[in-house]
């Protein structure tokens, strides 16, 4: 979809502070008589041609993996439409199933959203929140509550990202990007930089919109983009904080004089794998990222986790309705992919961001009469033509672009074993402000 296009999709403007007023009302129709109900929905399936993006087999339909002697089975009886395995600091994707179906991505394209905007603020600046900072906020949206004329820092509207998946906070951060349109222009142009081709942004919250997209494939790639900003990591990795409510005036006794002081109240992660529910322990090595729901995409799920060395991320897109199955897939997804580990061949890479490819591009020799494939960061196959026969991201490197390139991928990558935080139980917020 062209940028033109794109712009002429738009929510309604709402204020976010009369939501809470219309919470409880909901609109109701007399059903017709003898009306019958809706035909039964078919099971979308996937396009026969998707992108190939990391590897042809990765744009085949269908499950893709290659064990070798004594891999452990895939979880049996998987209902996600789509998703994927791969190995955070390689760059392998250990197993996929229909990794590059386009599918409405709800609030795990929040982390696309922290990619572009969050590097852009020191966290500890101000912003004081004015009504029209909340245009655009679409009805039915997740809110962390952030009221207008009152000043929060700029990790305390990350918190309330990460962890409430506020829209309201992407909205006012947005704001102090320049907006909603500018700031959707920028994420899109940084999806195209990380190679996340089956991404079209429309709305930066992931909000359902006509033509929002994006897929298991490029989720990964932002999450794995994300994980380089150690702001980033804490964020995500937090289970829960105090954040800044309204202020209170407390009156003047025995002579002393009324004292004004701020309220705050506790936000907690609603990614279940961090935090656990009733039906579900929180999991082992755990260190986030994101999960997401709209009707339309039903249960999105992103997340990262490290044991014995190995860092993993995991994606799963639209499992079958029922309480919690976009965690148990996952739970079952990254048990599979740590026991698997050296017992199964890569059936595709996570392409490095065209900006790396280009910096770390060889210069071509006075013989060579050109420049090395792999320095051109508008072809798409500079770093995916290479994995298809499953070698990983260094064999891949390595036949595009030689030494130089494989060792500035890796560090941009790898950024010494990415010190994962362990789950931070309590994030405070800050100062009082007025």
């Amino acid at each position: 979809m062209p940028n033109s296009s794109r712009r002429s999709v738009r929510r309604p403007a709402l204020v976010v502070s009369a939501l809470a007023l219309s919470c409880g009302a909901v609109l109701t129709t007399a059903p017709l008589a003898h009306a019958k109900g809706p035909s039964p929905t078919p099971t979308p399936t996937p396009p026969v041609g998707m992108s190939t993006v990391g590897g042809e087999r990765l744009g085949a339909p269908g499950t893709q993996v290659d064990p070798l002697g004594g891999a452990p089975a895939l979880p049996a009886k998987l209902t996600a439409r789509s998703w994927i395995v791969s190995d955070a600091e390689s760059g392998e994707v250990l197993a996929s199933h229909n990794a590059h179906w386009k599918l409405p991505p709800a609030s795990t394209l929040k982390m696309l959203f922290a990619d572009t905007v969050l590097p852009k603020f020191d966290k500890t600046q101000t912003h004081k929140v004015a009504v029209s900072d909340f245009d655009g906020v679409g009805a039915g949206s997740s809110l962390v509550g952030i009221k207008e004329n009152l000043t929060y820092t700029v990790k305390d509207l990350w918190l309330g990202v990460f962890l409430r998946s506020g829209n309201d906070a992407v909205h006012v951060l947005s704001a102090m990007n320049g907006g909603v349109d500018s700031t959707v222009l920028e994420m899109q142009a940084k999806a195209e930089d990380l190679q996340a081709d089956d991404t079209e942004v429309i709305s930066p919250d992931g909000y359902d919109m006509p033509g929002q997209v994006s897929s298991a494939y490029d989720l990964t790639l932002f999450a794995r983009s994300g994980l380089q900003n150690p702001d980033f990591r804490a964020y995500c990795s937090t289970v829960r904080a105090r954040f800044p409510g309204e202020w209170k005036t407390t009156k003047a006794k025995g002579g002393k004089k009324a004292t004004k002081k701020r309220e705050t109240f506790e936000i907690q992660n609603t990614d279940r794998l961090l935090t656990g529910d009733y039906d579900l322990p929180s999991y082992e090595g755990i260190a986030g990222v994101k999960n997401g729901y709209t009707s339309k995409a039903g249960n999105t799920f992103t997340g990262v986790a490290q044991r014995g060395g190995r860092t993993l991320l995991v994606t799963v897109m639209h499992p079958s309705e029922g309480h919690n199955m976009v965690y148990k897939e996952a739970r079952q997804l990254f048990d599979w992919g740590f026991q698997a580990d050296g017992k199964v061949t890569p059936v595709g890479v996570l392409v490095p961001p065209k900006s790396a490819l280009a910096t770390a591009s060889p210069s071509p020799s006075p013989s060579s009469g050109g420049t090395a494939r792999a320095g051109n960061p508008a072809d798409p196959t500079s770093a995916s033509a290479a994995t298809s026969s499953g070698g990983g991201l260094w064999t891949a490197l390595a036949v595009t672009g030689g030494s130089a390139l494989v060792v500035a991928a890796v560090a941009f990558f790898v950024l010494k074993r990415w010190p994962l935080p362990k789950r931070t139980t309590t994030a405070e917020a800050g100062t009082d402000r007025s």
